[in-house]
């Protein structure tokens, strides 16, 4: 056993005063490189975590948050490819340097619109709305009174959030643009001076970290989110809500700030790096060191060859150096995988927070606390295990590109049932559903005399699984409200009228404090604040079945659109009926 060491810039200066110096240390530059990784990840990761959050503050369709979220990609895109080829004639710690400077100015644009906007101000007219009948059935010649509805949503159908967009857009720009030299750069510094022992290592490291970045952006979403979005401007006692309100917005903008100023700090090393570092030392056999040593050299040569060129030549070379990839067969079908792996991660970080909260009815913390809690340990342990397998086995190059195809098709197999799962199409009286409801009369017809704005939107949801768009069109005529239980909590008695029996008047209805579902329920008792496990109440129009009549029991439903939402942002965001909360009261109340 000898030991070795490959020529360096630093032939003259002592061993260790070059171990003193830990910026001549490829291990401190491993360990700089993969917290700088990791607080790129939370910047470009947190937005997928808060996406849901974003289109409630500002009103947007997920088309455009879905073009925002992939729009970081487009500045990487274009320039990955031009500056990975310029990689041997720079200083690439500073570039890498400045490009998480870029990262970390993106980050704290992302979070500017939450300063240079004002408060969040959500619908707090609930108590109003209920004790004023504009807002439920008026039969005819009651009409000149209007509807609460129309004045809410006129003054904010025309309202746009331009100049949010345009800072989200830029940052996201700019975060693509900061991201290009950093992986590219570090992975080739780290193999160009790390020994051959230890260079995959090194670079396993990196991947993994890349891997389960995303897991704890998301970690992070989840714990931001529980902050109300103005904590900076109003104090708790203000705050009316909770985050399982619909209208409840997080802090979204809090975690950019902690991001950002994460790769701020990330950033700083890079600069005191130098351009080239003494090759890591290690301990081999003799004649595997010559084969390294010959190896290193001949590497050597042709990069200074490189460096040599001209600029107008070293440019010229570029799309021979291209052509002669793109056409390597192997490379097209790694990047052809890569792309498609790319395309279905994506997407599915994106809006998967987004679904979880729409079709299972959860706050936006815990949807991400979720998918970090799976991501992180699911990726440690792919990690661990794949690592394992490779060392035990010695497996070849082929048989690598076989475990990741059987990884891929167990993938395949796992989320084919993902098609299956979720709740049906949500029932919309007149908008999406015109058949007979199961209380065999037509879905608009107890509101047919109502004179019912077309514009009007309060949700409410019948026992059936009906959601009517106004108490309006339920047929809901007058509520009287005791509020000795809480805020949240109304006693409600209303007339409701129907087309072949005149005005009947309902009993006095409490809100049933229906259990969730059993794959909720163990969620909902974890440790956090009491605040969080305040019942909903919702709106349930019930049947009640008595020898001489028919009636119906409306109950009000607490979901309310945030005021600056747009009559089609509204429509988007309500909360779909609790289906799995229903049940007819058959008994007495």
């Amino acid at each position: 056993m000898t030991s070795t060491a490959t020529k360096s810039s630093y032939p003259d200066r002592p061993r260790k005063a070059l171990c003193r110096n830990p910026f001549l240390s490829i291990k401190f530059f491993v360990f700089c490189h993969g917290l700088l990784q990791l607080s790129q990840l939370l910047v470009s990761g947190y937005l997928k975590s808060s996406i849901s959050t974003i289109e409630r503050r500002y009103g947007l369709s997920s088309q455009t948050s879905g073009l925002l979220a992939s729009f970081n990609e487009v500045g990487n895109t274009l320039l990955i490819v031009f500056i990975s080829y310029f990689g041997s004639r720079v200083h690439r710690p500073r570039f890498i340097g400045c490009g998480a400077i870029l990262v970390s100015l993106a980050g704290f644009l992302m979070s500017l619109p939450h300063f240079i906007t004002g408060p969040y101000e959500y619908d707090q007219s609930i108590a109003s709305m209920f004790s004023n009948t504009t807002d439920l059935c008026q039969p005819e010649g009651l009409e000149s009174q209007g509807n609460l509805s129309d004045t809410v949503c006129a003054p904010h159908t025309a309202r746009e959030n331009h100049e949010v967009l345009l800072v989200m857009f830029i940052a996201q720009a700019l975060l693509g643009i900061g991201g290009v030299p950093i992986q590219p750069f570090g992975i080739s510094y780290i193999d160009d001076f790390a020994s051959e022992q230890n260079s995959p290592l090194y670079l396993g490291i990196l991947f993994s970290v890349t891997v389960i970045g995303p897991g704890v952006a998301f970690m992070l979403g989840s714990a931001m989110l529980r902050f109300y979005v103005d904590i900076d401007k109003i104090t708790e006692d203000e705050v009316q809500l909770t985050n399982k309100d619909p209208r409840w917005v997080g802090a979204w903008w809090l975690g950019f700030l902690v991001a950002a100023s994460l790769v701020a700090v990330s950033a700083v090393p890079y600069f005191f790096f130098p351009r080239e570092m003494p090759k890591e030392v290690t301990s081999g056999k003799e004649s595997g060191s010559k084969k390294s040593e010959d190896l290193l050299s001949q590497l050597r040569s042709k990069s200074e060859q490189v460096q040599n060129l001209s600029l107008a030549k070293f440019i010229k070379h570029f799309p021979v150096v291209l052509l002669r990839n793109l056409r390597h067969p192997v490379f097209l079908l790694v990047v052809l995988a890569q792309v498609n792996l790319s395309a279905m991660v994506a997407g599915l970080a994106t809006f998967m927070g987004k679904f979880l909260e729409r079709q299972f009815s959860l706050t936006a913390s815990f949807a991400n606390m979720i998918i970090g809690a799976v991501n992180i340990p699911g990726a440690m342990v792919g990690i661990v295990v794949g690592g394992a397998i490779l060392k035990r086995f010695q497996v070849s190059l082929k048989q690598c590109s076989a475990m990741c195809v059987l990884g891929m098709l167990l993938c395949l197999l796992v989320a084919f049932p993902l098609l299956f799962l979720g709740c049906p199409t949500q029932k919309v009286a007149g908008v999406t559903y015109g058949e007979s409801s199961d209380f065999g009369l037509p879905t608009l017809e107890c509101s047919f005399h109502c004179n019912c704005p077309e514009k009007a939107y309060n949700p409410i949801c019948g026992s059936d699984g009906i959601e009517y768009i106004s108490p309006c069109h339920a047929g809901c005529e007058v509520v009287n409200i005791d509020k000795q239980f809480s805020p949240e909590l109304h006693q409600l008695q209303l007339h409701l009228q129907k087309r072949a029996g005149g005005l009947r008047q309902a009993r006095d209805l409490r809100h049933r404090l229906l259990p969730p579902p059993p794959a909720l329920r163990g969620a909902l008792l974890r440790g956090r604040d009491p605040r969080q496990h305040i019942p909903h109440p919702v709106l349930h129009a019930h049947p009640q079945e008595h020898p001489a009549r028919r009636q119906i029991v409306c109950r009000w439903d607490t979901v309310h659109a945030a005021e600056n939402f747009s009559v089609d942002a509204r429509t988007r965001s309500v909360r779909q009926c609790h289906r799995h909360h229903l049940h007819p009261l058959g008994e007495e109340v």
